[in-house]
């Protein structure tokens, strides 16, 4: 086992906003919020979903609530820099990993 913050080199910090896409041009929302640190922009069934890296929080909050935008989630994620596909073998492999960890967590 690493001790902790040994593995954090591998992912990215980010925050995520989602409002909603009524009346929004997701286009031009984009080139809008690039200046408050937005990289990326995608619409779905539940709204407009943006990243950016962490530090950028505040000042993409502080500019929706300026805008009058409701916020319907933020938070923060940690994604990966390296993926990787997995054959179906090695997912089944993963699976049965997950539960025995299940099953020992809960011992």
């Amino acid at each position: 086992m690493g001790t902790q913050g040994s593995v954090e080199f591998m992912f990215d910090h980010t925050c995520n906003f989602r409002i909603p896409a009524e009346g929004q041009d997701v286009e031009e929302l984009e080139l809008e919020m690039i200046d408050f640190g937005v990289e990326e922009i995608f619409a779905d069934e539940d709204g407009i979903l943006m990243y950016a890296p962490f530090e950028s929080f505040g000042a993409i909050q502080k500019e929706l609530e300026n805008r009058g935008l409701e916020i319907l989630s933020s938070g923060f994620e940690r994604i990966p820099q390296v993926t990787k596909e997995l054959t179906s073998e090695e997912v089944a492999d993963v699976e049965k990993l997950l539960e025995k960890l299940k099953k020992m967590m809960t011992l």
